[in-house]
């Protein structure tokens, strides 16, 4: 009877202890983990920027890093041939949601897995790239956001050809092997016909293709550049930009840090308001909500940037009705 009175105490102590390694297991258990990829450089300020904006986003549903929600970021820092590793390793970890920052990564993640949740931050043609079957019923496991970036081309070049109205021949620099690019282009010189511009396409691949490519833009005289924006692109912004100014090019182009760095006039969809929206698509899919339930949207903000100061330095009156339309006017 002693021994056994002995082992009831002893079980009971080993209960006791054990209780809150127990509890502490299951909060880490119930504790949800997202997966985030991104091409672009991890330390860019484009790329910190976008990831804290999606942390307001959480926090906005009530998720807190480091609290009920883990985010494990992964980035190829340019290289596109890395993407493939890194999403089959977040899909290892394994997460409850995968991120896609791009077209590229998205891509990415779904050749790693066809059942993990993934939302597109960031998507130019999801439809026509084959992403998901329809916007309005994605099916699959992808959802997300679209920027349009295939039907805002032709609109850049209508502004381009409003702030600079004896541009005759225009330059197009684009990424090749991003997917949903060649449909942009395709709709840029059908408003470029319209508008009776003729476009020069000049197409990258890859770091070491810009300065051919900027060979050829030069050898063709243009009155302007256009520039279609993605991770390969941005990540050679500079350059691009110092292009532009050396050969007195008024430069249009999609993203905002275009003309923050000197180029004439951006306009496209508010990156921070995409990515602030990729949240709430990661909250209704922790809270269960299937991704094939959840229709991909379209972007309800678009920013217009005009750089005034560059304006002036190539010689330029950007007319009043547009500088009324600007959402920012760099002076």
């Amino acid at each position: 009877m002693w021994c056994s009175t002995v082992g009831c105490i002893v079980s009971l102590v080993l209960s006791i202890l054990a209780t809150p390694l127990a509890a502490e297991a299951q909060g880490a258990r119930t504790s949800s983990q997202i997966g985030w990829l991104s091409l672009s450089y991890a330390n860019a300020p484009r790329t910190q920027y976008a990831k804290e904006v999606f942390r307001q986003g959480l926090r906005e549903h009530g998720w807190m890093e480091g609290q009920n929600v883990t985010i494990e970021y992964r980035s190829a820092e340019g290289r596109a041939e890395r993407l493939a590793d890194l999403a089959a390793e977040l899909v290892r970890l394994p997460v409850d949601v995968l991120v896609g920052t791009g077209e590229t990564t998205t891509r990415a993640l779904r050749h790693a897995t066809s059942t993990i949740p993934i939302v597109m931050a960031v998507s130019s043609a999801p439809v026509e790239t084959g992403l998901v079957a329809s916007l309005a019923r994605p099916g699959g496991n992808i959802t997300g956001l679209s920027i349009q970036a295939a039907e805002m081309g032709g609109k850049r070049l209508a502004l381009l050809k409003e702030a600079v109205p004896q541009a005759a021949r225009v330059a197009v620099l684009w990424n090749a092997a991003y997917p949903g690019k060649n449909l942009e282009l395709q709709n840029t010189q059908a408003a470029g016909q319209a508008l009776g511009v003729t476009l020069h396409a000049v197409a990258v691949r890859g770091p070491d293709d810009f300065d051919p490519a900027f060979a050829a833009i030069a050898k063709a005289r243009p009155d302007a550049l256009l520039t279609f924006s993605d991770a390969l692109t941005l990540s050679h912004q500079r350059r691009i930009v110092d292009f532009a100014a050396r050969h007195r090019l008024p430069l249009v182009s999609e993203i905002k840090e275009f003309a923050e760095a000197g180029g004439l006039m951006t306009y496209g969809a508010s990156l921070p308001a995409l990515f602030r929206r990729a949240a709430y698509y990661v909250d209704r899919i922790l809270k269960g909500t299937k991704p094939a339930d959840l229709p991909v949207e379209r972007p309800t903000k678009f920013e217009l940037v005009i750089n005034l100061k560059t304006a002036k330095v190539l010689g330029l009156t950007i007319p009043a009705t547009l500088l009324l339309q600007a959402d920012e006017v760099i002076q």
